[in-house]
């Protein structure tokens, strides 16, 4: 082994115990009431593990600065979530990276932007992305630092294609946004820059499909954005919301898609040969799929119909070991000698696992942006389909039961050091906004980590269990008091986002030596602090560059 990655041996603390990591997507901790989904749930598992042993368990920071997002207002979430927990350190992410780039003007520097600049002269830009200040995926305001950076440097016409949110921020909100999109571009037409809104749709039935869940959500975008076809023509985006909103039970995330339409009914913005398309989402995971139809040639996903040879670049690259896209207006954070990646130089055999919409997360993610393997020989990755074609609330409690079994199966089986899984109930149902399915998905999640805590008990090994960000544990909109939101027919007002609430972090089993405790010292630790803590549970010493350890051995 290089030296580089050899680990010192922890002066206290053993080698050779299996280890289990469990993280729990979207529980954080938060006040018991009955919007609280994890503290109505029965949770007898998660319960025992905060109330007997207070000197194991603590709450660490999943959100804001502490993952490296740009400000303690902005929630975490899965991907900075695992980056954090995976590397051992705190990187600007998303967001961050992009406000820097735009803020030096790197951003108009770089191989990205002049790529696409190439089309300026005699066609058309095209900006596609979630329409929000939400900070999740996208932020208005990039956007509209963007389109007039780009007018100043020499985009004549320029096509905006917008996918309305209601997730990440109030169902309703859209027509808000729309309303300032429209007065940024009526400004830029004053200028003798012919920009305006060509298609949209709700992000949830339009384009933002993640994991290959269901491609017919990108082909209903694809087709309004490319072919300028869907079932809805307006003449323009205000127009087109407030009527799209009008249909009963209408959502911002699950409008229908829509193009906008000149006088003669044309559709005012397909893209064609020779235009530039940026996907101006930060985030990554809902950006792939439509990534790999407007860059693949090879594609088999949906009839594209027309393939226009376009230049195309992300906000950022969505998926550094596909190169996917090959071009990008801000280069990711480059992490390199995360924990897992240390941990198999040093001999840890290492097994992962979750469900499709979460296995990237436990994978990819915690590995730094890397897809495969370290080391074939010491890792095993097992991917458990997700359900398709149904909402997650449909059923509750989705695969949390089958990841118990196999991270049980993997510990008892006794051929692997760290076995780590993610269970995403409580996020994936959070999100559907459903308080009664949710409260199902939690106590299935529980169970789970029931399941694998039962086996490390049998071989005597150690348990680290947590969460990547917060979700099911508030599940309404909250005023200044913290009291629930109500609508004016007197319906509380549901938050299917994620939250800045802290989130557990419980150690324990037969294999944890004696006197090991949480430190007093480190009161504002986060996500990345997990890291060195796991490899000192392995008998290593962190490297010194790591946010430091919780524990101490007294």
């Amino acid at each position: 082994m290089e030296s580089k990655w050899k680990l010192a041996d922890h002066p206290k603390l053993p080698k050779g115990k299996i280890i289990a990591v469990v993280v729990l997507d979207g529980w954080g901790e938060a006040s018991p009431d009955k919007f609280n989904c994890i503290h109505v749930a029965e949770t007898p598992t998660m319960d025992s593990l905060k109330n007997s042993a207070p000197d194991k368990w603590r709450l660490v920071k999943a959100h804001g600065t502490a993952v490296g997002l740009p400000t303690d207002d902005d929630m975490g979430n899965s991907e900075v979530g695992h980056n954090a927990l995976g590397a051992g350190r705190i990187y600007a992410q998303g967001a961050k990276l992009v406000d820097l780039a735009l803020a030096s003007g790197k951003i108009y520097e770089d191989e990205g932007f002049n790529y696409i600049k190439e089309s300026f002269a005699n066609n058309t830009l095209h900006l596609i992305g979630l329409l929000s200040d939400g900070g999740v995926h996208s932020r208005l305001d990039q956007l509209q630092l963007l389109l007039k950076g780009a007018s100043e440097r020499g985009a004549k016409r320029i096509r905006v294609h917008v996918l309305t949110d209601g997730r990440d921020v109030l169902d309703g909100s859209s027509v808000g946004f729309a309303e300032t999109l429209e007065k940024d571009l009526a400004e830029l037409r004053g200028k003798g820059i012919d920009a305006q809104v060509a298609s949209g749709g709700g992000r949830m039935y339009v384009t933002m499909d993640r994991y290959e869940n269901d491609w017919e959500v990108v082909k209903r975008g694809w087709d309004a954005q490319v072919l300028g076809e869907a079932p809805h023509k307006f003449k323009s985006v205000v127009e087109a919301i407030k009527k799209l909103r009008e249909a009963p039970n209408a959502n911002d995330q699950y409008l229908p898609p829509f193009v906008i339409v000149d006088e003669s009914g044309k559709p005012v913005g397909p893209i064609m040969d020779g235009d530039a398309v940026v996907t101006f989402n930060f985030r990554a995971d809902r950006m792939t799929m439509l990534a790999q139809a407007l860059e693949y040639e090879k594609f088999d996903k949906f009839e594209r119909v027309r393939f226009p040879k376009i230049r195309y670049a992300g906000m950022l690259q969505y998926d550094g070991e596909l190169k996917l896209p090959s071009h990008y207006l801000v280069s990711p954070p480059l992490i390199e000698r995360t924990s897992g990646e240390y941990l198999v130089h040093n001999g840890i055999h290492t097994f992962a696992c979750s469900e499709t919409v979460k296995f990237g997360h436990v994978t990819f993610f915690w590995n730094g942006n890397r897809s495969g393997y370290f080391n074939s020989d010491l890792e095993e990755y097992v991917e458990i389909p997700s359900d398709s074609g149904i909402t997650f609330n449909v059923q509750p409690k989705m695969k949390a039961l089958e990841i118990g079994k196999k991270a049980r199966d993997a510990i008892l089986s006794r051929k692997f050091d760290q076995v780590r899984v993610n269970i995403p109930n409580g996020d994936m149902v959070g999100h559907t906004g459903d308080i009664e399915a949710t409260v199902v998905a939690c106590k299935a999640a529980d169970e789970a980590v029931k399941m694998i805590l039962d086996a490390v008990e049998e071989v005597g090994g150690i348990y680290v269990v947590t969460a990547d960000h917060g979700n099911a544990e508030d599940m309404v909109k909250r005023n200044k008091k913290g009291e629930a939101l109500v609508d004016k027919d007197g319906k509380v007002q549901i938050q299917t986002s994620h939250t800045l609430q802290p989130v557990p972090l419980a150690i324990g089993g037969p294999g944890l030596a004696g006197g090991v405790k949480f430190r007093k010292d480190v009161p504002n630790g986060g996500l990345a602090n997990v890291a060195a803590t796991v490899m000192n549970l392995h008998g290593f010493v962190a490297p010194d560059d790591y946010e430091t350890t919780l524990i101490e051995v007294v």
